[in-house]
């Protein structure tokens, strides 16, 4: 990242800084999620009954917002560059892009070199921004070896522009899942009408009402509602049953049910 980002002010080459910079969005993003993942482990208080676990989201949500600033610099440095490109080192430029793809092609390796590596979230979306920032350095590859055979330094602002929108691809997911979770949104891998059909199907289960399915943090979603049984229906064997197939079919441990029966009765809640 330091050697594209000098290397980017020594040569000219506005690709080698779009790549620096997005090498480290890539390392701030990480750096995050490290910090958050030490803070989430702190124990729930009295004024944070769930931890400290959403810190991860708020540092991604941070992460992307970055993200948008950072490729919206490079894109407008590469438009005023469009009617008047610079002379750009070219060789140089080459030169230093190789060192960054060899760079990111060992890291890539490095985490993915053993196999239960390859069933880690962390590290596999550690290896998918790694595999960005190769692209990136592809990219400046590109447009230096365009600019060395034909001095067409337009190419440097085209490609810086590309390298921009990759950013602001990664930046959009980030963003957009980062609010879904603070919105309290379900989570995408949880459909709520097939947990409520599910609920229905334990024996003595009359209706499902007042059903909630959120994420506290990634990999931790959580889940309530209230269950209208049966007036002489065990409530603690529906319970029981509940809470198996909560967490059996849809992978949500963190459950807490209401179980009701007709002599129970409460006003629409407004949620």
């Amino acid at each position: 990242m330091f050697l594209e980002f000098f290397g980017g002010l020594v040569t000219g080459s506005l690709a080698l800084l779009s790549d620096s910079g997005h090498m480290l969005s890539d390392t701030a993003s990480l750096a995050l999620s490290l910090v958050a993942m030490i803070i989430a482990v702190k124990p729930p208080s009295a004024k944070n009954s769930y931890g400290f676990y959403r810190f991860e989201i708020m540092a991604a949500l941070f992460n992307g917002v970055t993200l948008f600033v950072i490729a919206g610099f490079i894109m407008w440095e590469a438009y005023q560059r469009f009617f008047s490109p610079p002379a750009v080192a070219s060789g140089t430029m080459m030169l230093i892009a190789a060192v960054g793809l060899l760079a990111n092609l060992i890291s890539a390796w490095s985490l993915m070199r053993k196999s239960e590596a390859k069933d880690n979230i962390n590290i596999r979306s550690a290896y998918l921004h790694i595999m960005g920032d190769a692209l990136g350095s592809v990219g400046a590859l590109l447009a230096g070896l365009i600019m060395n055979l034909f001095s067409w330094y337009v190419a440097d602002p085209i490609i810086s522009v590309l390298v921009a929108l990759l950013i602001l691809r990664s930046a959009w997911g980030v963003i957009k899942q980062a609010f879904h979770i603070l919105m309290e949104g379900t989570p995408l891998t949880v459909n709520t009408r097939h947990v409520q059909e599910a609920l229905l199907e334990i024996e003595g289960v009359l209706d499902v009402h007042d059903l909630h399915i959120w994420t506290i943090t990634s990999g931790l979603d959580a889940l309530s509602g209230h269950l209208l049984i049966g007036d002489h229906t065990d409530h603690q064997l529906v319970l029981q049953q509940a809470i198996k197939v909560v967490e059996e079919k849809f992978g949500i441990h963190h459950t807490t049910l209401q179980i009701e029966n007709s002599s129970l009765k409460h006003g629409k809640l407004p949620v």
